[in-house]
């Protein structure tokens, strides 16, 4: 004997159709978790590899990893862009990055020179000088910064003035505004204790950490589980009761 009265076909296709969104929800969060927590793996690894040369891995770098490198060239000191990035909002300030260009090569390597604290008003923090001649860096070769959602198109192409300022940094547009080929990463500076820039090798997932996005899995998980649960309750066999019976 079924102990569930026979469910209307709206009902049954309700309930499947959301304990599926449900669970696709709880796998695409836990998809993200792995994912932040693979590309951490990555950032710590890249700390503890010996430094390479640039040449090596410039134009094919690894896909699962941030090489370590050293390059020698000469900035474009008078093209510098300034990333007003949301990350580092509750300090103020900008993420300097600049064109070099390796010594003997035509294309430009976009340089990320860290974060340069703000001084407390809306003006772009004073830039310290960059060297004149030719220069030798260490760092990671890494991809830029996510470009995120992009609002009101290329913000390059309406500046007159250097530095220019964007929210995000779009390498093929940086090339665009430069006139020049860049290669497919960015050298981010290693850290230096004199330097007045913050350098932080790993990205900043304070507002999202790994741990958030399987909290929020297992909260789809359960409203699927829920969701089984109020089709069984609700179409369920009532027992007849003695008035009933008369």
């Amino acid at each position: 004997m079924s102990l569930l009265r026979r469910p209307r076909w709206w009902a049954v296709v309700l309930t499947v159709a959301g304990v599926l969104l449900f669970v696709h929800l709880g796998q695409w969060q836990l998809h993200r978790a792995d994912e932040k927590e693979a590309l951490l793996r990555r950032y710590a690894a890249a700390a503890q590899e010996p430094v390479r040369e640039f040449a090596a891995v410039a134009e094919a770098p690894p896909a699962d990893a941030f090489p370590r490198v050293r390059v020698s060239g000469r900035y474009l000191a008078d093209r510098v862009y300034l990333l007003d990035n949301p990350k580092h909002d509750q300090r103020g300030g900008v993420e300097v990055f600049v064109p070099l260009r390796p010594q003997g090569k035509e294309r430009l390597l976009l340089v990320d020179l860290g974060f340069l604290p703000g001084n407390g008003t809306d003006q772009a923090p004073q830039l310290p000088p960059l060297p004149d001649g030719t220069v030798e860096l260490s760092g990671f070769y890494q991809p830029p910064p996510g470009v995120g959602f992009e609002m009101g198109g290329n913000a390059l192409a309406g500046q007159a003035h250097w530095p220019k300022t964007t929210i995000y940094v779009d390498l093929a547009q940086v090339a665009k505004d430069l006139g020049a080929t860049l290669y497919p990463r960015v050298l981010a500076l290693e850290a230096e204790p004199a330097s007045i820039y913050m350098r932080e090798h790993t990205p900043d997932f304070s507002s999202m950490p790994p741990a958030r996005h399987r909290a929020y899995a297992f909260q789809w998980f359960t409203f699927a589980v829920v969701a089984v649960v109020m089709f069984l309750f609700l179409h369920r066999k009532r027992k007849a009761r003695q008035g009933d019976l008369r």
